[in-house]
């Protein structure tokens, strides 16, 4: 090798090693940086003799970063599912001591019945009886509220995530932008990538997505069912938000670009991701519970009914417990959207309403004489009260659709009812701690990969010093030599 060469050689490991030190000081003030992959000076030799640093790229693994996206997504609907469901059982089915499940208030007012039977001439019992029944009415009153008070707070926290959704494509737009026009260029743009990448997780945290990766690092965004989000613009994500909700009102469609991805009109629904989860609790989970408050509304009223007494066969009417279609009777195993909602205890019964508490005993609660029972006036009667007792054992037919129990008493249906959303519940739970550990694991072997080993870094710098060193070194060693040459042939330098 030529004194010239090996200058060259010297040289150009010089400027390589300096690019190298560059690159290791950068991994090292990104090393804390959320988001931020190793860098890498990629090198390669001249056709004479040198290095030189060909690229500077990214360690990264497309397989492992798709893993970390989909468990991002899942984990994102079933803890949307959960919150919603948690809420929910807090407020209707949670802490039997407090006596808030429909079950347990059924069996207070049951209890309560069976007391006044026992002395049906006592007044305290029969106002008792009737707190209870009040309570069993206010209970489901209140279930129905909690019900739709979390479809409202699904439905808004789907506005959020839509507002959150077009924002991200915004930037995703810049930023994969800057990633193509910097790949012709020939630029450095793993900073780039890394922003990118950042947004991509974001939006898995909204949506399911998936990424496809195109000429000149271009990339383009897909719902996990097919639905183009971003390819070249962005997609206008939409929806219009209901602000208040009943139960017999259905949540508007999210929109992809003109396409629905939620409800029941989405050829293309979304499969995971925080809107899928909202969608799945404020359409489905929410709805279906409401069912079964609703069937367990039915059922009281059906059970505390008046059959008329006078044999004009006239048709059975609303008795301990009404409601507004009253006095018509709601139609049998069939769910009658809202009841729950609007159920209550008849004011001829109820004392605060100046009524009287006896007609639980003596019939008749609905006006009409036809209806009464203790004809006889007798204020030891009480036969009533234990037909009453019974009908609520006395097995009867609920709406298959509302998955409670099909054929059982009102007491076995309301359990059904508790029995259903604690498993729901759990089930959610379950699959939102598995797939948060499997989300875990995802991001800690994509960090094994692309991540910053403070050691590694240290170590390779010192390999890139001895390097710069020795490189020093040849130039110094070279110099000398063509001094020692020129003063040889006696040139002066």
């Amino acid at each position: 090798m030529s004194l010239t060469a090996a200058l060259d050689s010297a040289r150009s490991s010089l400027m390589a090693s300096g690019v190298q030190s560059s690159v290791i000081s950068r991994n090292i003030a990104g090393a804390s940086q959320a988001g931020y992959s190793r860098k890498i000076a990629v090198l390669d030799t001249f056709p004479g003799a040198g290095v030189y640093v060909a690229a500077i790229q990214r360690a990264a693994s497309a397989g492992l970063f798709t893993n970390v996206l989909i468990a991002t997504s899942a984990s994102a609907k079933q803890s949307s599912i959960y919150d919603g469901l948690q809420k929910i059982a807090a407020s209707t089915v949670d802490d039997p001591q407090l006596d808030q499940s429909p079950t347990a208030q059924l069996n207070a007012l049951k209890k309560a019945l069976q007391q006044y039977a026992t002395a049906p001439d006592n007044a305290t019992l029969g106002q008792a009886a009737v707190t209870a029944a009040k309570d069993m009415a206010t209970g489901l009153n209140q279930a129905t509220q909690t019900v739709q008070s979390t479809r409202e707070g699904a439905d808004a926290d789907i506005a959020t995530s839509v507002a959150n959704i077009n924002q991200l494509l915004v930037q995703f737009d810049k930023v994969n932008t800057a990633v193509v026009k910097g790949t012709v260029a020939g630029n450095d743009v793993t900073d780039y990538l890394d922003q990118r990448d950042s947004i991509i997780s974001k939006l898995s945290q909204e949506i399911g997505i998936s990424v496809s990766i195109r000429t000149n690092g271009d990339a383009a965004l897909y719902t996990d069912s097919g639905v183009a989000l971003f390819d070249k613009v962005a997609r206008t994500v939409s929806f219009a938000p209901t602000n208040a909700y009943t139960p017999g009102t259905t949540g508007n469609p999210v929109y992809i670009d003109g396409v629905p991805v939620t409800g029941a009109t989405s050829v293309m629904p979304l499969k995971s991701g925080k809107i899928a989860g909202l969608a799945e609790l404020r359409d489905n989970v929410t709805v279906t519970y409401q069912d079964q408050l609703d069937e367990t509304a039915r059922g009281l009223i059906s059970a505390f009914a008046e059959s008329d007494q006078s044999g004009a066969a006239l048709p059975n009417v609303p008795g301990l417990f009404t409601y507004p279609g009253a006095p018509a009777m709601p139609a049998s195993a069939t769910v009658s959207v809202g009841l729950a909602g609007t159920i209550r205890v008849a004011a001829s019964v109820d004392p605060v309403s100046g009524g009287n508490p006896d007609l639980l005993r003596d019939g008749a609660i609905s006006g009409n004489p036809a209806y009464a029972y203790n004809t006889a006036g007798n204020a030891g009667y009480s036969t009533r009260l234990q037909q009453l007792i019974g009908n609520m054992d006395a097995p009867q037919p609920f709406d298959a659709s509302a998955q409670g129990k099909p054929d059982g008493s009102v007491i076995d249906f309301a359990s059904s009812s508790a029995s259903w959303i604690e498993t729901g519940r759990k089930a959610a739970n379950d699959n939102a701690q598995y797939q948060s550990t499997l989300l875990d694991r995802s991001n800690s072997a994509l960090s094994n990969v692309n991540g910053v080993n403070m050691d590694d870094e240290m170590s390779l710098m010192l390999q890139v010093e001895r390097t710069y060193s020795a490189s020093s070194k040849l130039i110094s060693t070279v110099d000398d030599m063509l001094n020692s040459l020129l003063a040889a042939v006696g040139v002066q330098r």
